[in-house]
């Protein structure tokens, strides 16, 4: 019998260079503990006491959401991200910051969606992913159809999503996909809105190197009733 539900495939690159032995020590020691459970969760269980859930697409190098962890101490964040050498740099800094709200998923984040009930995030972020440029390789974008319905299904009615880019036509595709989805509301009201980096957005170096064809662009979005 064919599998109806074949494993999920990550593209792109899992590791690039060697992990430094501290950050390999990391992964050892440190990654188990903060990886969430294997099968359906609620992520309420691994943090009663948290004021939100928020949830980051794709952590790259972890700066972004130790940082926000750091500066929200009363929320409980969940990362998910299969690059390797990514993993290993935000187990640096967690460890570095001694975050006890941070869990880690070291895989495709659609597996750590499917595990979690509906309405059980507070917040997303989906930050400078990977653009796959050539349109051959657009279905390998992870803004799809279907990524947005299940961020729908995770979000709280109110709940915010934050997608930035700085390349341009995965702006447009990304946009043009979250306003067919009628779960969400654009919140932009004119072009301030998304040319200048919101308040609480935290800079990378990923970001700084300027990569894309155009400068960032942020969109965020409120999941309606």
């Amino acid at each position: 019998m064919t599998d109806a539900h074949p494993p999920l495939r990550s593209y792109g690159r899992l590791k690039t260079r060697a992990i430094k032995p501290r950050q390999a020590a990391l992964m050892e020691s440190l990654l188990p503990t903060l990886r969430p459970p294997a099968g359906p969760f609620d992520p309420r269980m691994l943090k009663p006491d948290a004021a939100e859930v928020w949830l980051e697409i794709g952590f790259g190098g972890g700066e972004h959401m130790a940082a926000q962890a750091q500066r929200r101490p009363d929320i409980l964040l969940l990362g998910a991200e299969p690059f390797q050498n990514g993993v290993a740099s935000a187990l640096r800094h967690i460890d570095e910051q001694a975050l006890t709200n941070v869990c880690v998923h070291d895989g495709d984040a659609r597996e750590l969606m499917a595990q979690m009930p509906a309405a059980s995030v507070d917040r997303a972020f989906i930050l400078f992913p990977d653009p796959w440029p050539k349109a051959r390789h657009n279905k390998r974008r992870l803004v799809q159809a279907e990524t947005v319905a299940e961020l729908a299904r995770l979000l709280k009615p109110g709940a915010r999503l934050r997608f930035a880019s700085d390349w341009a036509n995965y702006v447009d595709w990304s946009l043009g996909r979250f306003l067919k989805n009628p779960a969400f509301r654009w919140t932009a009201a004119e072009a301030g809105d998304w040319r200048t980096a919101p308040g609480d957005h935290i800079t990378t170096r990923y970001e700084e190197k300027r990569l894309g064809d155009c400068a960032p662009v942020f969109l965020d979005f409120v999941r309606v009733d």
